[in-house]
């Protein structure tokens, strides 16, 4: 009689992925959880957002010994601060606004995982996000959103391989969160009411240009002008890094007519400039590391429509 097939389950310790690893035991796979340890608690107040942190970690032990799997967490503390915090802080010196969870999710989540999980003997992951995977006939793997419109997170998976793909599993992707929720409290699992993760997790308090700051020394921040599409200067900023496009709040200028929101960020000379909202509009854009689905649709119509 042939082995279960072993699959990895990526436990944060939320109720997703929770009920994720339920589900994969569930189904009979020979189940394994792992939670990663992402930063060095000791230099902080023990408190990594409202995930990854020990308490969370602490759940996903519990989970694991409710479902009945073994358990194992892995440090990832030096590749979390080299892929992610360190990309993190460089988006913002270069006035770009990053997602610093896509990233998370591409080196971390899964491309680590599944190398680490390969050392237990297994070949797949699970994880609890709200997608599912789908095989083209010509073979390839797809992402499609999960049917929970609410709490898809599809968009969060753009950057993943084929190999990556063919490797995972989204056991949620066909539920919503209530449902969730509800397996959760009929299995008596200690998270069935946690709250959810909003925040970016390394910085709790959504504080980013403290965080950049002190993790660059504050050599970061220097005062410079916040000017109109004019050139006239309308006031000061406390350094670049403390804005995106779009912004509104936090400019503190008074006197204007209308709002005003950050309409481009120019970090060779320290300068914000600002606008009302029609001067946020734009007809083109630059986009990098573009992962096109191409066998699925043929995007050139839609590129280059016809004129007729």
């Amino acid at each position: 009689m042939n082995e279960p097939e072993k699959i990895a389950i990526a436990m944060s310790g939320g109720v997703d992925s929770s009920v994720a690893a339920s589900i994969i035991k569930e189904k009979g796979y020979q189940a394994v959880g792992i939670s990663l340890q992402l930063w060095n608690y000791s230099e902080s107040d023990n408190r990594f957002g409202t995930c990854c942190s020990l308490d969370d970690l602490a759940d996903a032990r519990r989970v694991a010994e409710k479902v009945g799997i073994p358990f194992y967490i892995l440090n990832m503390e030096k590749k979390f601060k080299e892929e992610v915090v360190d990309y993190f802080i460089s988006e913002y010196m270069q006035a770009r606004t990053p997602i610093p969870c896509t990233l998370c999710n591409q080196k971390l989540k899964f491309d680590e995982m599944i190398q680490k999980a390969e050392s237990f003997g297994v070949h797949r992951v699970a994880t609890g996000h709200y997608a599912s995977i789908v095989q083209h006939s010509s073979g390839k793997y797809l992402v499609r959103r999960g049917r929970d419109r609410w709490k898809d997170q599809s968009y969060f998976l753009f950057n993943l391989s084929q190999d990556q793909l063919s490797r995972l599993e989204f056991p949620l992707g066909d539920m919503d969160k209530n449902e969730v929720r509800e397996r959760a409290r009929k299995l008596g699992l200690n998270v069935a009411e946690k709250a959810e993760s909003h925040e970016i997790c390394f910085i709790p308090d959504n504080d980013y240009p403290k965080f950049i700051a002190k993790q660059l020394n504050g050599d970061a921040f220097n005062q410079g002008d916040i000017v109109n599409s004019r050139g006239e200067v309308l006031g000061r900023h406390p350094g670049y890094p403390s804005f995106t496009v779009g912004q509104r709040k936090g400019l503190n200028l008074g006197g204007l007519k209308e709002p005003h929101f950050v309409t481009h960020i120019d970090p060779v000379n320290n300068r914000i400039t600002v606008g009302p909202k029609k001067e946020l509009e734009r007809a083109d854009c630059f986009v990098s590391q573009v992962n096109w689905c191409r066998f699925v649709i043929d995007i050139r119509p839609y590129l280059h429509p016809s004129k007729n």
